[in-house]
């Protein structure tokens, strides 16, 4: 990631940075992003409401977020040479597949019934976004770098402390559902977040005015009731966290609840009514790979690590590892029907070298009345 610093003393007053502004969210629509907006960096209210989550525990597994609080108080901590943090240009850019049909709601809440189909998240399907974004944030820096010169910044893309959701909500790039995911009237929240810390003093772009009213779906539709009021999530019961960000056992209350879904969870996006206007991306990035929206419990769990790792070569999936999709796997199998498929997948993995998948396929097979 380029960093680059220079004083913006003198040379400041030579730029009409309201003319900037334009030209940067005209500079991110030609680069693929499907908005642009820009933010102020005052965090104060979400750093509290962090805080007020952490000490409840909710975070789980994710130290980090304990450990980089401080980091997330102040955006110009991350910026190079002692440079201030004066505004974020925040980006979203979509991510529905390609060719995925007008039907799509309904066809994924039905490969949700199917108990032997394996349900990856949609954002998951295609390459690893953290890749795509990061490569056109920069390509954006790099544009206003060529108009005024070297500044100093940072991009993110999911992989510093940032509070993503806040900026582009203050970027005006939508608010804040009961989910606490971003939602855009023309665009759901089927897309994906990216920002430019920078020094510049950008004119910042008003928030948007909340548009969920009385609507509660999201948290009616949770599986595991990780929603525990509007806007707050229990990470320790969420789906996405449990399949992704949780490196031991997951516990065996939640299990059942799982049900199909071996890595993240669509299911509050699936039932926001503002997600009927989500939008196709216009990037092949994301178009689905290796049959992972049509794929079995039973061949995703017979993949051997090499397959796997040459199968989410580029992918998001690739992060957690061999081991906890095995895990995910098995939890999933637990709970389809009981058949001699299954029942022969599952026994194949029980003396696998992880204890963490021996634990998790015994479990799956006393569910079918197997004992190992």
């Amino acid at each position: 990631m380029n960093q680059e610093r220079a004083k913006h003393t003198d040379a400041d007053c030579a730029i009409d940075f309201a003319r900037l502004a334009g030209e940067i969210k005209a500079w991110g629509r030609e680069l693929g992003f499907s908005a642009v907006g820009i933010a102020d960096v005052d965090v104060n209210e979400a750093s509290a409401r962090l805080q007020r989550w952490l000490a409840q525990g909710r975070h789980g597994e994710m130290d980090y977020m304990a450990r980089h609080a401080h980091l997330r108080a102040d955006p110009s901590t991350l910026l190079p040479d002692g440079a201030r943090a004066a505004s974020v240009i925040a980006a979203r850019i979509d991510y529905r597949p390609r060719g995925d049909g007008g039907d799509w709601i309904e066809r994924e809440w039905h490969r949700l019934s199917e108990p032997e189909a394996a349900v990856v998240s949609i954002y998951a399907r295609g390459r690893d976004y953290h890749k795509v974004l990061r490569d056109r944030l920069q390509k954006l820096a790099n544009r206003i770098a060529e108009a005024i010169g070297p500044f100093a910044y940072r991009v993110c893309t999911d992989s510093a402390p940032v509070f993503e959701v806040e900026f582009a909500r203050r970027a005006g790039l939508g608010w804040r559902g009961k989910h606490t995911l971003l939602l855009a009237q023309d665009a759901g929240s089927m897309f994906f977040l990216g920002e430019i810390i920078t020094e510049l003093p950008l004119p910042p772009d008003a928030p948007l005015a909340e548009h969920c009213g009385t609507c509660t779906r999201c948290i009616d539709a949770c599986p595991t009731g990780a929603i525990v009021a509007p806007y707050r999530v229990d990470a320790r019961r969420c789906i996405s966290y449990l399949t992704i960000e949780h490196k031991s056992a997951i516990p065996e209350e939640l299990r059942p609840l799982i049900g199909n879904r071996v890595y993240g969870c669509d299911d509050c996006q699936l039932a926001c009514p503002w997600n009927k206007f989500a939008r196709v991306a216009e990037l092949p990035d994301f178009d689905v790979r290796h049959g992972l929206d049509a794929a079995t419990l039973v061949e995703l769990f017979a993949w051997s690590e090499t397959e796997f790792d040459a199968r989410h070569a580029g992918s998001a999936i690739r992060r957690i590892g061999y081991e906890r999709w095995l895990r995910n796997l098995a939890v999933a199998l637990g709970n389809a029907p009981t058949t001699p498929d299954v029942v022969a997948a599952l026994r194949a993995r029980a003396d696998h070298p992880s204890a963490l998948v021996r634990e998790h396929v015994a479990w799956a097979l006393a569910r079918h009345g197997v004992a190992h």
